[in-house]
């Protein structure tokens, strides 16, 4: 290769947390190395002792929702799993329930249920007078058996016996439907789905990782370290499960982020490094120097990562909470991972990384090679231009991001219904609308759950009657309402089925009655009587308005720390404020698809989701927090890159130059993986899980591409050296930004001690 200049060859100075950690590491690579292994089985092990502790019902909502469910798991009381045969019969001229074949279809019913011997309470349409105004419909309700949350898995022989009379009955339709015989539909459906989902995000970040390292070893690490974060923190979400309960969702959302950073993470120090090596550093050098740089990206990154996902802590709703800390604590464990064994393992590798080449990949990662340190001619092309027009592109990307943001100002959320969520693709979604149709209300009814000091006191007795007449007097339901009571706990249950039926705001006008107008005027009057009102529609609209309350508190408790750790960080208000105002346009850009696709379906049908119309109530605010974070992410990347040129003495422009388009492969190639992994979520059958696919994927894309490419070096271009500004009142602030530097200076070489490699002390 020839003779490396001397300079080269000497290990550089390096100063602060990444640099030091990596330097040990390197150092003492075995011990790093065991210590990182030590700790992923001792988490594991700490977590399968400790088991897991899950969200309770009653924890997931504060207000009168979580205050009924506490009152029925305070009193021991279990809701059974409800189930209900819609019997209905199609046709002005059809049987109605009177008649002889539609009494005998009710009775094959009844029995066919009973002989299963799973179901108890079997109740007749004509004792509970669960007859349609037009005699043309009628249920057949009943209970299963055992524990409710098991139901689901018991249910089948019910199913059976109900489509066996069901094709006895040519002339009716008869269909199941309820809790259990739902849960079974949807998990024989889709229970594989988010499954086959997560298990395919892997082979997709590796298969990119081989084309954007062309060598095997090299792709592996990354999701190596990533895997080894994410077991780890699963056995961690145990042990803090015990303070903070988890939940499968939770889980998820942990698996997602930690495999997205993990990645990142791992291709910011290790493009690095091979960065040095290209240049003809020798490899201990070029270790130091990427520890010294990407590893001080990888730790502001990850801290401001971490302060975005505790972001989520301030919502007041349990299964955020879970969400928000266990991806903050993958996210501190891959970036802890990143700055010790990662170094320690590249150490150990050497030459090695580059095993198993892909020669088709190498050259075509060759032919893009325009310059000096391995920089895109692509990219090269874009900034050149966006360089030499600033303003131009400054308002062409700014205008097309405020134009894609536009449909979010008439953004409409809401807990999505049945058939929103799934479609028409199940045979029981078409089941529910029939039974909406016939019993407005009554698939999913309020259920208003009374505790007194004596539910059997005569003016108890009087205001549950009384409620009962004035919940179908008012017009909040046209009936029936039951009323069970539990005399030994003291509560009873009163089910109301609410006039809208599937139509949530109609629903929760009728809601609005039984709370403001017909609780008050009854159950109300009586001393020492609880009433919180529960139910489907209850629920969505209960959880709506706690994250609609809780948006404020959020965006500002991540945006401030945000900032402010950018300011501390880069010791620059411009690059604190420019870091902020970008990435909340990128995440107004993905509000903007996310509404212009789902709510007013422009393009639905390329992503399956015609006839949506609305955004699920939580995603807003999970999107905002998650592309918060991982915005900063790459931008906490681009910007060191550039302010490091400018402090080795690049004019403002020429570092700006050299920032973007040496990070552009590896923000490029990071971007791509999350893409991809987003956009499987995005084919799934639930519109919950493919809303929150596109929105992230399309964020990301727009993120590492307008945003990253375009928008951050026009504005750094147009600011010039005020991207350095930093006033003298704020002077007294930490100086947190000595960790990027380092030089070529000769290192004094300390005493070697039990045969282990010098140690170089930067002079």
């Amino acid at each position: 290769m020839g003779r490396v200049d001397a300079a080269r060859t000497r290990e550089p100075r390096v100063r602060g947390v990444a640099a030091r950690a990596g330097g040990w590491s390197a150092r003492h690579r075995w011990a790093a190395v065991t210590i990182w292994v030590l700790f992923v089985a001792l988490a594991m092990g700490l977590g399968s002792a400790a088991g897991r502790v899950d969200v309770k019902e009653s924890d997931q909502m504060s207000g009168e929702v979580g205050r009924a469910v506490r009152i029925i798991e305070d009193a021991g009381l279990k809701d059974p799993a409800g189930e209900s045969v819609l019997i209905h019969a199609e046709g002005e001229d059809a049987a109605v329930a009177g008649s002889p074949e539609f009494r005998a279809a009710v009775k094959d019913v009844i029995e066919a249920v009973q002989a299963t011997g799973e179901v108890t309470a079997v109740t007749s349409p004509y004792t509970s007078k669960s007859v349609s105004a037009d005699g043309h419909s009628a249920l057949v309700q009943f209970e299963m058996r055992g524990d409710p949350e098991t139901a689901s898995e018991r249910v089948a022989p019910v199913l059976d016996a109900v489509a066996k009379v069901d094709g006895a009955h040519k002339e009716l339709l008869i269909e199941e439907i309820g809790g259990a015989s739902m849960g079974k539909t949807f998990d024989d459906a889709f229970g594989s789905d988010f499954q086959r989902a997560e298990f395919s995000a892997v082979p997709v970040a590796l298969g990119i990782l081989l084309i954007a390292f062309g060598a095997l070893v090299a792709a592996l690490l990354p999701v190596a370290l990533a895997l080894t974060a994410i077991i780890a923190t699963m056995g961690l979400m145990g042990v803090v499960s015990h303070l903070q309960p988890m939940s499968d969702t939770a889980n998820s959302v942990m698996l997602l982020v930690g495999l997205a950073v993990g990645v990142d993470y791992c291709l910011f120090y290790l493009r690095r490094e091979r960065e040095e090596r290209a240049k003809g550093r020798d490899a201990r050098t070029a270790l130091m120097i990427a520890a010294a740089t990407s590893g001080r990206a990888i730790v502001v990154s990850g801290v401001t990562v971490c302060v975005a996902m505790a972001g989520m802590l301030f919502t007041g709703i349990a299964e955020f909470e879970a969400m928000g800390l266990a991806s903050l604590m993958v996210v501190a464990v891959a970036m802890v991972g990143s700055v010790t064994v990662l170094p320690a393992l590249l150490s150990l590798l050497g030459e090695r990384v580059e095993k198993g080449r892909l020669p088709f990949v190498n050259r075509l990662k060759r032919s893009d090679r325009g310059g000096a340190d391995g920089e895109s001619r692509v990219w090269r092309a874009v900034l050149t231009a966006v360089l030499r027009r600033p303003w131009t592109a400054l308002v062409v990307a700014a205008g097309a991001l405020a134009a894609i943001a536009l449909p979010a100002l008439g953004m409409h959320t809401q807990n999505l219904t049945l058939d929103q969520e799934f479609g028409d693709s199940l045979p029981i979604v078409r089941t529910y609308d029939r039974l909406n149709e016939a019993f407005p209300g009554g698939a999913d009814p309020a259920q208003v759950v009374v505790k007194a000091d004596d539910i059997g006191a005569a003016p108890v007795r009087r205001a549950l009657e009384e409620f009962r007449r004035q919940a179908v007097s008012s017009g909040a339901s046209k009936g029936p309402v039951d009323i069970v009571t539990h005399d030994a706990e003291n509560v009873a249950v009163i089910d109301v089925p609410l006039v809208g039926g599937s139509d949530q705001a109609k629903a929760e006008k009728s809601l609005d009655l039984l709370r403001d107008t017909v609780r008050p005027a009854t159950l109300g009057k009586v001393a020492g009587v609880e009433a919180p009102v529960t139910g489907q529609v209850a629920g969505s609209k209960d959880f709506n308005d706690q994250i609609v309350g809780s948006v404020v508190p959020v965006f500002a408790f991540v945006v401030v720390f945000a900032f402010l750790l950018m300011l501390l960080c880069f010791r620059s208000l411009t690059v604190a404020i420019t870091s902020i105002v970008l990435n909340l346009l990128s995440v107004g850009a993905a509000y903007g698809i996310l509404t212009a696709v789902f709510q007013h379906g422009w393009g639905a049908s390329l992503v399956g989701a015609e006839g949506v119309g609305a955004i699920i109530s939580w995603l807003p605010l999970f999107l905002f927090v998650i592309l918060f974070g991982l915005s900063m992410d790459y931008h906490v990347f681009v910007v060191s890159r550039i302010r490091e040129a400018r402090l080795q003495g690049r004019t403002t422009r020429d570092a700006i130059a050299h920032g973007v388009v040496t990070t552009a492969g590896v923000v490029t190639s990071a971007a791509v993986i999350m893409v991809a992994v987003f956009a499987i979520f995005g084919t799934l059958s639930m519109q919950s899980m493919k809303q929150m696919g596109v929105g992230l994927a399309a964020a990301v894309l727009i993120d590492a591409t307008i945003i990253r490419g375009v928008l951050l070096p026009a504005v750094m271009a147009l600011l010039g050296e005020r991207n350095w500004y930093f006033p003298t009142w704020l002077r007294w602030l930490p100086d947190m930004t000595h960790d990027e530097s380092y030089d070529d200076e000769p290192a004094v070489t300390a005493p070697a001690r039990g045969g282990e490699e010098p140690e170089r002390v930067g002079v």
